[in-house]
């Protein structure tokens, strides 16, 4: 418990509010929400403004405030006023591009809040990522006979580039788009198969019953989600997080999607080290195998 919470402490204070959403009662969840989408605001508020404004106790903002690792309030504020003000300093950003895109705000405003939103989740992602798991993902993965993955939605975009990138450089992997095939490739994996479940939120049904038939068949299983405490993330034997900042308007086509692909982006750069020389030459050869169908330079009039 002790080195559970010290890991969560060396977390930012937006990263482990956003960790911890799926398991907040909803008046907790409610506080949480009103945090992220203003926290530079959030920092400001008394307990009890910040209690109004979510419609909820301040009994509630007090277990949501020990939920995410502190043990008083004013702890909070201040950790949210440093590092809303870190991060504006360090990407030149005024704190207005925290809040969520609304029907004011001109392409330039859109692009700027786009941008920060998804750097910061690379950023946030490169501090959770715990090297060790993604070492234990890179060892399996790469002496594996066969590594089944799937998604829904965003999730199976960014499993369908993990197995093209798999493929690449010869390793057997298939990335399943249809929940029955999914369900019936994994229940036929072994103890030398992998499955690999992508899902930010970590409840997805199709998802984490994808990766309970693959544990059941005897596969190591690996889950790459923004929620280790979730559904998903209790399955699997190896999580790799994320930390995707995500609004209303900003769903999970965007901050969990560019998060998810830095990590997968890893697992195969990881897993090409892995076998180096091998992986060169596989790469040297699809590369061929696809160069003869571009255009000539200066040939443009197709």
């Amino acid at each position: 418990m002790e080195e559970a919470l010290s890991g969560q402490l060396s977390r930012t204070v937006l990263v482990r509010i956003r960790s911890a959403l799926p398991s907040l009662r909803p008046s907790e969840r409610a506080i949480a929400e009103l945090v992220l989408a203003d926290p530079s605001r959030a920092a400001t508020m008394s307990i009890g403004d910040l209690a109004g404004q979510g419609g909820t106790s301040t009994t509630s903002v007090v277990r949501f405030y020990k939920k995410v690792g502190y043990s008083g309030y004013s702890d909070l504020r201040l950790d949210l006023a440093r590092e809303t003000a870190r991060e504006s300093l360090a990407n030149n950003v005024p704190a207005g591009v925290y809040e969520d895109i609304n029907t004011s705000d001109s392409l330039r405003d859109i692009v700027s809040k786009i941008a920060f939103n998804e750097t910061m989740s690379i950023a946030d992602t490169a501090q959770v990522l715990d090297v060790d798991k993604l070492a234990q993902a890179v060892e399996a993965i790469s002496t594996s006979r066969k590594t089944d993955i799937f998604g829904v939605g965003a999730g199976g975009l960014v499993g369908e580039d993990l197995q093209q990138k798999l493929h690449r450089i010869g390793l057997t992997s298939f990335s399943w788009s249809d929940p029955h095939a999914a369900l019936a490739s994994a229940a036929l994996l072994d103890g030398d198969g992998v499955a690999v479940a992508v899902s930010h939120s970590g409840t997805t049904v199709d998802t984490v019953d994808f990766l309970l038939a693959a544990k059941a068949a005897g596969a190591t299983t690996i889950a790459v989600t923004n929620h280790a405490d979730s559904a998903l993330g209790r399955t699997a034997d190896i999580v790799l997080n994320t930390a995707a900042r995500e609004t209303p308007f900003r769903s999970g086509a965007m901050g969990s999607r560019i998060a998810q692909m830095m990590v997968v982006d890893c697992l195969f750069v990881g897993v090409a080290q892995h076998s180096h020389e091998a992986s060169v030459s596989a790469l040297q050869k699809t590369h061929a195998a696809v160069q003869g169908r571009k255009l000539p330079r200066g040939n443009l009039s197709a």
